[in-house]
């Protein structure tokens, strides 16, 4: 079944057989029950007859469907299809999922992408069946149930937190999208899993919240987490082969490995933040990746026995773009623990009060001399802040990636390699290849593998990359 279409037959077989492969694909909705499941749900598999199939579950809900209580749609992973698509309804869907339509409008989404709201409806439509703001209304849906059913917070903040106006707006629209009140889900949601940080004062306001990220299988925890602990950033991160913290805007977030999903533990001031938190954390651990694809595409190439040692590779992203564009500009030709002693003086010396690492603006006034950078390096981080805080740059989703990349180059100080790097891990782009990386050379020479093997592992390059690094 191709990821951009919905074949009847290839879809009942895989709900028949309760395939994890297509979790995150589609959606079964039961014209009989007017409930719409995962292709994994436990339920008995319905006749075909009385099923319909939706790339979206805003589509699903747009057709009168409402979400399985046994399932839980909330829960599914990402449709790995939009998760590597550059194009103007991927960056949508990723802006959406990062909160920009409840911050700023289907409007001020569409001029994030630099195009009318009529022609981004138009697409949405001609995509998924629905538009845009029924995809971001569906978003907010689900993430309240998802708060409503594993965490004690109170039915008020679960609807700010969730991207709802008022609480009234949230009763009447769950009422008449799913047929019950938030209170009545919570009442039937059974016991919570009790988070044994909850009960502490967070310092910023509020309790910790668990919720629980799924992921695609398999999924290599290890390689992940190791990569972002070799890689943390002292005064802004602590991580190891078990967990991984940091500071998020106005508050703390640790990830924690778990048997079939990631435990997000977050505490935050303004729980508004948290559909952009949850996003984010998908982003940085990878998790709606296609591992599949991916093995079959580089399995039968020179890498197989690197794909064989290695299942679930992921390429972790990054939480901020602009930081990790500031990561790759301090690391050029320098090693990785350098780099982050590098980077925890430029933390320390111009984060904010928070802890958090330093925006743009703040970057372009703060004073980067006697850090151990050179004078060409610093005027490298202040270009690249300075288009980033005009709007030429965007890191975050917005910007066609090819666009981004010939952006950055224009960098003084950015070369092929760091863009590509950025590219790889802050952009998303699967195909990204670090030219010129001195470590890729080396994997290569040693394994004997030629460099015209290199245009074989399209369209899934940045995975052969981190396998060439992990090999090391």
């Amino acid at each position: 079944m191709s990821p951009l279409e919905l074949d009847f037959d290839s879809c009942y077989r895989a709900v028949s057989s309760r395939d994890a492969r297509f979790d995150g694909r589609f959606y079964t909705a039961v014209t009989t029950t007017r409930i719409y499941c995962r292709p994994i749900c436990p339920a008995r598999t319905p006749s075909a007859r009385n099923v319909r199939f939706y790339r979206h579950a805003a589509s699903a809900e747009a057709a009168g469907f409402r979400p399985c209580k046994r399932c839980r749609p909330e829960l599914s992973p990402g449709d790995p299809g939009w998760d590597v698509r550059g194009d103007l309804v991927g960056r949508a869907l990723r802006l959406i999922d990062d909160g920009a339509a409840d911050e700023q409008g289907v409007a001020g989404l569409a001029q994030r992408l630099h195009i009318t709201e009529r022609h981004l409806h138009r697409l949405f439509v001609a995509e998924l069946g629905v538009g845009p703001l029924a995809v971001a209304r569906t978003k907010r849906l689900l993430l309240a149930k998802q708060l409503l059913t594993e965490t004690a917070l109170p039915v008020t903040e679960v609807a700010f937190a969730a991207g709802f106006g008022s609480v009234r707006q949230f009763n009447a629209t769950m009422r008449e999208t799913y047929g019950f009140t938030p209170s009545e889900l919570r009442a039937t949601a059974g016991p919570r899993t009790p988070n044994p940080e909850a009960a502490k004062g967070t310092g910023t306001g509020g309790a910790t919240l668990r919720l629980r990220l799924h992921r695609r299988e398999p999924y290599d925890v290890d390689g992940v987490f190791a990569f972002l602990a070799s890689r943390a950033i002292p005064g802004l991160e602590v991580a190891d082969l078990t967990s991984y913290a940091r500071a998020v805007p106005g508050g703390t977030i640790t990830l924690t490995p778990r048997r079939d999903h990631i435990a997000l533990d977050v505490s935050v001031a303004d729980t508004r933040q948290l559909a952009r938190v949850v996003a984010r954390c998908r982003r940085l651990l990878d998790l709606d990746a296609d591992p599949e694809a991916i093995a079959q595409a580089l399995g039968p190439t020179s890498l197989g026995p690197l794909v064989a040692a290695r299942p679930g590779l992921r390429v972790p992203g990054a939480f901020d773009g602009f930081e990790l564009a500031v990561r790759a500009v301090v690391g050029q030709q320098i090693s990785v623990a350098g780099a982050r002693t590098l980077l925890g003086r430029i933390v320390a010396r111009a984060a904010a009060p928070d802890g958090l690492f330093p925006t743009p603006a703040h970057l372009l006034d703060t004073d980067l001399t006697g850090l151990g950078l050179t004078g060409r390096r610093i005027d490298t981080l202040k270009d690249l802040a300075a288009r980033v805080t005009d709007g030429h740059l965007d890191l975050d989703g917005g910007q066609d990636p090819a666009e981004a990349v010939a952006e950055l180059l224009e960098v003084r100080g950015i070369g092929p390699w760091t863009a590509s790097y950025i590219a790889l891990r802050a952009l998303r782009d699967p195909d990204a290849w670090p030219t010129g990386d001195l470590v890729l050379n080396k994997r290569m020479a040693a394994l004997g593998i030629p460099h015209d093997h290199i245009e074989r592992w399209r369209p899934w390059r940045a995975y052969a990359a981190l396998h060439l690094w992990s090999s090391s």
